[in-house]
């Protein structure tokens, strides 16, 4: 693909050229991403928020993570100060008690930092993947672009990284942080299974879903979850993906960003009639 042709104007456009509805097969390695850190690994595991738990309420926990996702990449200034009140309401309840491992806040901007630049590391990933190489200037317009994706939340201006080289120096340095322990790999390996699903959807899919999953993960996120991964794996991997590429680049962007497009739309339905965001 000739990712210099037909550039974006606007940083607008050059979002909505980046959002990638089959980018969700990489969710779940995102996930792991996240919660690598253990004051997220934990805010997440111990959290009494239970309509936030994906596997006691997985379709509502799905929709309110991807709606995050496409406010932040496509919705407006307001819709995305107006998510930003109804997840802080949740988030203020999430924090360690006496008896945590760890100390956590799910308000603290540096937690909300480390989920923030996962975020737009897998955002990254999953174009390189689908739609292919970007050249340098095209990189740093993107990650400009990408700066809602923490600053939705508590992440201050001055704290997301100035350009992409300093992203690549705070990630580098961030990695010196990750730490996957026992608790928090067996309610990660769930999601890479897909145990949150009925038994036989975890049955029939979760292995390819933990194929897909340990493809996506960095090496270093693969250690912390004791995934193997070996050379005949990673090029079926890579055969997976050319054809899925193949399939998504001709189609027109509504089909493309779907269904991120359609968690927008329903974000916007519920402002209108006022029901809840989350």
């Amino acid at each position: 693909m000739d990712t210099t042709a037909n550039k974006p104007e606007t940083m607008l456009e050059v979002r909505d050229d980046m959002v990638i509805g089959a980018g969700l097969m990489a969710g779940a390695a995102n996930i792991i991403m996240q919660l690598a850190r253990p004051g997220v690994g934990y805010g997440v595991v111990e959290s009494r928020v239970d309509d936030g738990n994906v596997f006691k309420h997985p379709v509502k926990r799905t929709r309110t993570t991807l709606t995050y996702l496409a406010v932040a990449t496509l919705g407006t200034e307001e819709e995305r100060l107006a998510y930003r009140r109804a997840v802080d309401k949740q988030h203020m309840q999430v924090r360690s008690t006496k008896d945590s491992p760890v100390k956590y806040s799910a308000m603290d901007p540096r937690l909300q930092l480390w989920v923030a630049a996962c975020l737009y590391k897998g955002f990254e990933d999953v174009y390189h993947v689908f739609a292919g190489r970007l050249e340098p200037g095209e990189l740093e317009a993107v990650y400009r672009a990408a700066a809602p994706l923490g600053t939705t939340l508590q992440v201050r201006e001055d704290m997301w990284p100035a350009d992409r080289a300093a992203f690549e120096e705070y990630w580098n340095s961030s990695l010196e942080q990750v730490h996957i322990d026992d608790t928090v790999r067996e309610y990660l390996y769930g999601i890479a299974t897909l145990r949150f699903m009925p038994r036989i959807v975890s049955l029939l899919l979760g292995p390819f879903n933990r194929f897909v999953t340990t493809g996506f993960l960095p090496q270093r996120f693969r250690d912390e979850m004791r995934l193997t991964w070996t050379p005949r794996q990673q090029r079926r991997w890579d055969r997976l993906m050319r054809t899925i590429a193949r399939v998504i680049r001709p189609l027109p962007r509504p089909l493309r960003e779907f269904p991120y497009n359609a968690y927008l739309w329903d974000l916007r339905r519920r402002l209108r009639t006022g029901r809840p965001l989350v």
